[in-house]
């Protein structure tokens, strides 16, 4: 449950600031099908990835954090 309501704030922020599944997960140096997995709740994100993906999207990490 914790790790879909990661996915789909990552994906909401992500679609927010205009990037593509393919794009951002080049950016973040992680597979298209990873950050898919994460997306869809499937995989929880590691703390640091957590932080580069919040750095990448220029967003803190208690927006991205689930309430």
């Amino acid at each position: 449950m914790e790790a879909e309501k990661w996915g789909r704030r990552i994906r909401a922020y992500r679609k927010l600031k205009g990037f593509t599944q393919e794009g951002f997960a080049k950016e973040l140096g992680i597979s298209v099908s990873v950050l898919g997995e994460i997306e869809r709740g499937n995989r929880m994100p590691d703390e640091k990835l957590i932080s580069r993906i919040a750095d990448f999207l220029d967003v803190g990490l208690d927006e991205l954090t689930p309430q």
